[in-house]
């Protein structure tokens, strides 16, 4: 007897969505292909969401690929419009973390995004050195995270107090905050300080 005839039929392949092919669909991209000349070997994976370049880079190699995308003259990615951290638990295995740096070059109207995988207590070396608006954004994802950046000039809490022990926007911390923690966020005086008249 045949094999096949034991076999459990197979349903027919997913059709693809078209949008969400179109989404993710590769778009040209100057400052991707001028960074994959000079630092090829530094691009991990690249995919694209909505015509933008996601490009993976080694952890080591953050400031050198950062640094070639603003200081050269075809790229000219001079704003980090954004520098954030991403809790992958639960969605991959380790590394936890991603490290996501928005770029965006005024004079040629491209972005482009970066990401560095970091794992739990690990660091990611600051690109405060290449712009220096990603300070505050670094302090952020360490108060949010716990991801620390190595060589940031100030890496301390920006959003909650010294004393917060956790960081809230890890995806194990719980929704509604911890009991102990309610004291930070409940003052006396906010007891009266909204009240209406009769």
């Amino acid at each position: 007897m045949d094999d096949v005839d034991n076999k459990t039929p197979i349903p027919p392949p997913k059709k693809a969505d078209p949008v969400e092919e179109a989404l993710r669909a590769p778009a040209p991209s100057r400052a991707l292909d001028r960074l994959g000349e000079a630092l090829g070997d530094a691009i991990e994976d690249v995919a694209y969401h909505c015509g933008v370049p996601i490009v993976r880079v080694g952890r080591d190699r953050i400031v050198e690929v950062a640094r070639f995308l603003k200081e050269d003259s075809g790229s000219r990615m001079l704003l980090l419009a954004d520098l954030c951290g991403v809790d992958m638990i639960g969605l991959r295995g380790a590394p936890r973390f991603d490290v996501v740096y928005h770029l965006t070059g005024p004079d040629t109207r491209e972005r482009i995004t970066l990401k560095v995988a970091v794992e739990e207590g690990g660091e990611v070396p600051s690109v405060t050195p290449v712009w220096r608006g990603a300070n505050w954004h670094e302090r952020e994802a360490f108060d949010m995270f716990g991801i620390r950046f190595a060589g940031h000039p100030d890496l301390r809490r920006i959003l909650m107090p010294e004393e917060f022990d956790a960081h809230p926007l890890r995806k194990d911390f719980p929704l509604e905050g911890r009991e102990k923690d309610h004291g930070f966020w409940r003052r006396p005086e906010d007891e009266t300080r909204n009240t209406y008249r009769d």
